[in-house]
């Protein structure tokens, strides 16, 4: 067996080929088994936050189907082909957004939408993965840490779709996007003194952003800032949300159990404000043991980005990763009433369907950096 396995090595064969099924498959089995724990767990507790809807289930579970077929499909893509397609995706993806802002479909007071017909889709969720990939393309042309002019044509790559979505308007999203970018700049190695003038640079932009606001987006921050001044009206979410999880206590009121949720006090309780439902019915234990399997997914994901073997794959896989962390980040602190109301999902726990088929792409190509490896010649 030794013999096999050190010809092997020496022949240069993909790691794939030493493996079980799932291997060969281009699955890595521990990201797997986490990320099907914590869909699971999800459904736990959509059934409840939906009223015990079975219908809803029932879409949720499709929509998780569909996501984890994505996954898989992805994940066969060799990190060569999803580099050499990294410029094009870019491209198509600003084109989509320019689209919308010509005939996009305005829903729920915004233009996010475009209908080919056949489908209806946000092209924001593109950029989700467009924009590390093209950022992880252009970086790893050349040695890190990147000089001037690279970072700052990074810095401008992700500043043109992040305007384009926040004109839709879809703050969410475009807090989203560049994260992304900025994960991928972070990661190339960027000294600590120029990421301290970039963050200074950005808070005192912060101000200025303040007129370009919508009024609803000016409310939510007035809110956040306090809420008990609109308790009935902008504050409403985050006072219910804040009483649903505190009143759940260390170790919750028990599943199906919630009075916040179950008596319609908590709003969208089934979408950006699940975790308040978590908190209610499961307590903290319950928060904590969620909070666990999003900490081993995060900590997978960031070892298989320092074990690629270029710089690209390191560069995409650990932006991918670190972005999934900014999802659990900002959607926990919106919830706990630390961070504004901006609109993002719980990954992987939250009723929907776009932003589950995207972090599940963005895992596909995780697990593909993982398992394409090729062992060198020592």
């Amino acid at each position: 067996m030794a013999d096999r396995f050190f010809s092997s090595a020496l022949d240069g064969a993909p790691a794939a080929t030493r493996a079980g099924p799932l291997a060969r498959a281009h699955l890595d089995l521990p990201l797997l088994i986490a990320l099907l724990l914590l869909c699971g767990c999800g459904l736990l507790v959509l059934f409840s936050a939906t009223g015990q809807n079975p219908d809803k289930l029932d879409q949720q579970m499709i929509r998780l189907g569909v996501a984890f077929v994505v996954m898989i499909v992805v994940a066969q893509i060799p990190p060569s082909e999803l580099r050499r397609w990294s410029l094009p995706l870019f491209g198509v993806g600003l084109a989509m957004l320019l689209g919308v802002l010509v005939m996009g479909e305005v829903g729920k007071g915004a233009q996010r939408w475009l209908d080919l017909g056949v489908i209806r889709f946000q092209p924001s969720e593109i950029l989700k993965l467009a924009v590390p990939m093209m950022l992880a393309w252009l970086l790893a042309e050349r040695p890190l840490p990147p000089s001037g002019p690279r970072v700052f044509l990074a810095a401008v790559l992700t500043a043109i779709p992040v305007l384009l979505i926040a004109r839709q308007p879809d703050l969410g999203t475009a807090l989203l996007v560049a994260s992304s970018g900025a994960m991928v700049l972070f990661l190339s190695g960027l000294s600590w003194r120029l990421i301290i003038l970039l963050g200074g640079a950005a808070a005192a932009l912060t101000p200025f952003l303040w007129y370009f606001m919508h009024p609803y987006q000016r409310r939510r921050v007035l809110t956040f800032l306090n809420p008990e001044s609109d308790p009935l009206g902008a504050g409403y979410h985050i006072i219910q949300s804040k009483i649903a999880i505190g009143s759940g206590g260390v170790y919750g009121k028990g599943w199906l159990k919630g009075t916040q949720s179950h008596l319609e006090f908590l709003p969208e309780r089934s979408t950006d404000f699940i975790f308040a439902v978590l908190g209610e019915e499961h307590g903290l234990l319950g928060i904590l043991v969620l909070l666990a399997i999003y900490l081993f997914i995060i900590l997978r994901g960031l070892y298989i980005a320092t074990q690629a073997q270029d710089t690209y794959g390191r560069l995409l896989a650990g932006g991918l990763v670190l972005v999934f962390f900014v999802y659990l980040f900002v959607n926990t602190g919106m919830v706990t009433g630390l961070l504004p109301v901006v609109g993002v999902p719980l990954p992987l726990v939250s009723y929907g369907g776009t932003s589950l088929v995207t972090i599940m792409a963005g895992f596909g190509m995780v697990m593909s950096i993982h398992t394409h490896r090729k062992l060198l010649r020592s």
